[in-house]
């Protein structure tokens, strides 16, 4: 039996269709049946018959914070992919960023410890890897600078701290940290909103730029690293280094609208993030752009994925294509 934590989320629904198309006994939890219904339209991309495959995986109602509850998500569970996360870049998010990424990670790692769990592999992020200098490509080796990241980013560090935990303890573990993951289905969020905000033929668009890859990478990475020998390792999984604009460059014509050609000044960012902090402490509205995120607003960070290329000759699908395919879903679905 293999179990999916996250398995709503991209990466994670992603992944359920890859598992049970290959044929595999699987579980994954879920907390609203509503959420089931986001799994069932990624689904759709790819079969005409989404709802057989849906019946195929064992649903449990499941929160990985609720320890007392998460018993049954383990019994009989050989493999692990732990893919669920809280994403906030709100400081005021801190606390639940907590509970849900760390606290939640170690409760995976507990289970999967107490129910002598084969394998687990965890889906990191680049923001819990050290940042690149002077335009030198960042490494595995890395090291971490906690007063540069976000709060998101210091939680997924500390989750990692959690699995590599684990492994001292007799678990076997492998760590992903993706890029920008880009995927159809959820355009609200994550990598979506870059295809909502590119579709509203928006003139703006933010300086830097960071690491891409598809949720397809992430999956063929996951599933090959935990059908290998591989352990104790971690992972970036980034195809593409791209300033924002050079990715809005390649959305907005497969979507028919005139890419975003001003860029955002950095005398705007230093604005927007105070008024922003104004604005949250005032009205207590969610912050919308952290000091934190906005510093790395101005940089372009470079990622390498020379250690997944080497280890597993892994090679990266052609994201232009992927990203097209995106777009064909966007359009269909407005």
């Amino acid at each position: 039996m293999i179990l999916v934590t996250g398995g709503t989320g991209l990466v994670g629904s992603h992944l359920l269709f890859h598992l049970i198309r290959s044929g595999n006994t699987v579980r994954s939890n879920y907390r609203t049946k509503a959420s089931l219904e986001k799994v069932r339209k990624v689904f759709g991309y790819y079969t005409d018959d989404p709802s057989t495959l849906m019946d195929k995986i064992d649903w449990v109602q499941a929160d990985i914070t609720e320890l007392g509850g998460l018993d049954n998500l383990f019994i009989d569970v050989d493999y692990v992919y732990h893919c669920a996360a809280l994403i906030s870049f709100d400081p005021k998010d801190y606390k639940i960023l907590q509970r849900t990424n760390v606290e939640g990670t170690a409760n995976v790692v507990n289970l999967s410890i107490k129910n002598g769990v084969k394998k687990l592999c965890y889906v990191s992020s680049i923001a819990a890897v050290g940042a690149s200098l002077k335009q030198k490509e960042a490494t595995e080796d890395n090291e971490w600078n906690e007063a540069r990241a976000s709060v998101y980013g210091i939680t997924k560090y500390e989750a990692e701290l959690e699995v590599w935990r684990g492994s001292q303890e007799g678990l076997n573990v492998v760590i992903v940290n993706p890029g920008v993951v880009i995927g159809p289905g959820f355009w609200k969020s994550g990598s979506g909103t870059f295809f909502t905000y590119a579709s509203k033929g928006k003139s703006y668009f933010i300086p830097g730029g960071t690491g891409f890859v598809t949720v397809t990478d992430v999956v063929n990475a996951m599933t090959m690293l935990m059908n290998s020998n591989i352990r104790t390792e971690g992972f970036i999984l980034v195809n593409q280094n791209m300033t924002y604009k050079e990715l809005f460059d390649k959305i907005a014509p497969d979507l028919g609208v005139v890419p975003p050609s001003k860029k955002v000044s950095r005398f705007m960012i230093e604005f927007f993030w105070r008024w922003d902090w104004v604005r949250s402490n005032l009205y207590g509205k969610r912050r919308k752009l952290s000091k934190a995120v906005a510093k790395g607003l101005y940089h372009k960070e470079h990622y390498s994925s020379e250690k997944i290329k080497s280890q597993l000759d892994f090679k990266f699908e052609d994201l232009d294509r992927a990203i097209k395919f995106c777009c064909d879903k966007f359009i269909q679905e407005k």
